[in-house]
């Protein structure tokens, strides 16, 4: 069992907060398939403070994703700090989340996201104004450095907790890798071992046997899953069910991969209207079909689809079109590359 402050979750399955992926469609999705914590994608805190309506529309909350982190960046104390209260008192999110791991340019040379790597004062100062300001419990999500010169992991937990943070994420990657190489859990087992407070560990898992080696070589408490869902939510929910029972269940067919896939292009449609959803749909299309045999045949299809009607007829004749030896379970492996690129 996960608990983060006085809320707990039904297990230690935790999915990430992808930027672009994480909205209400697919977090619901992922809590249907027993994951015990979804995470927002990271909203600027400028931008909460602005009130945008885009902005306001990312806070939003469906009572049935909870329990829920909501992901914050910035780097200015003041604003932060607001920004964090608008998070506490004015949306039905759990958990305010600080993100310190973020690694495009245009976040950190704000001296926000993995910037925060490079100083645990900074670390300390931000996190402990946020955790004063607020009643929701406050988390980290971080990297374990800024490159390999500067890995400042467990001094920036230890920052975390002395702080008042609730708990800690730790990619296994640092800044200057983005999402290449390998994420060393060894540096989690490190964070693990200095800290008291709950530790997630987060980086190469994509499958639930991932899921489990990573509990088990670092001792963290939840295991973050983040690619590895990306048009796979079955990852989420056979990590779940092996951690627990110990058993791996069959991967999906391409037909219910399908199924999956429209579900969440209608709640898409429900919440962005038609045509904003189907052209974000497309990418999210790539990585249902992704291993699903004949598939390349008709991605250029959906790639060039503007409607919802149009887009499900296709991807039913796809399915219509397939020999009987093909309905069977699909296992999706990715490889480092592909990895890298999403």
């Amino acid at each position: 069992m996960l608990k983060i402050g006085n809320i707990e979750m039904k297990n230690n399955v935790v999915l990430a907060p992808m930027a672009g992926v994480c909205n209400p469609a697919f977090r619901l999705i992922a809590k249907e398939f027993g994951t015990g914590l979804v995470c927002a994608e990271m909203v600027s805190d400028k931008a909460i403070l602005h009130g945008n309506k885009r902005t306001m529309e990312m806070l939003f909350v469906d009572e049935r994703e909870k329990p829920l982190s909501l992901q914050i960046f910035g780097g200015d104390r003041a604003s932060l700090v607001e920004a964090a209260k608008i998070v506490d008192k004015q949306t039905n999110a759990d958990i305010i989340d600080i993100n310190m791991g973020c690694p495009v340019p245009k976040v950190t040379k704000c001296d926000a996201g993995a910037r925060w790597l490079l100083d645990p004062n900074k670390i300390y100062e931000m996190v402990s104004a946020v955790t004063e300001a607020v009643d929701k419990p406050v988390t980290v999500k971080m990297r374990i450095g800024w490159d390999d010169e500067h890995v400042f992991a467990v001094e920036n937990a230890r920052a975390v907790e002395r702080a008042g943070g609730s708990a800690v994420s730790v990619h296994g990657r640092t800044r200057e890798q983005l999402y290449t190489g390998k994420a060393n859990w060894d540096i989690i087992k490190e964070v693990k071992e200095a800290v008291s407070i709950p530790v997630i560990g987060n980086g190469d898992v994509f499958s639930p046997e991932d899921a489990k080696r990573m509990l088990e070589h670092t001792g963290v408490d939840g295991v973050m899953i983040g690619r590895g869902a990306l048009g796979n939510p079955w990852m989420l929910y056979r990590t779940v069910h092996y951690l627990t029972h110990g058993e791996l269940l069959p991967d999906p067919t391409p037909k219910e991969k399908m199924e999956i896939a429209i579900l969440h292009m209608d709640r898409l449609v429900s919440l962005k209207g038609e045509s904003t959803a189907v052209r974000e749909m497309r990418k999210h299309m790539a990585w249902y079909m992704k291993g699903l045999p004949g598939s390349a045949r008709i991605k250029d299809n959906i790639m060039e689809e503007t409607g919802r009607d149009n887009m499900v007829a296709v991807l039913n004749q796809y399915i219509d079109s397939l020999p009987e030896d093909a309905h069977k379970p699909i296992s999706v492996k990715w490889s480092d590359d592909e990895a890298a690129a999403q």
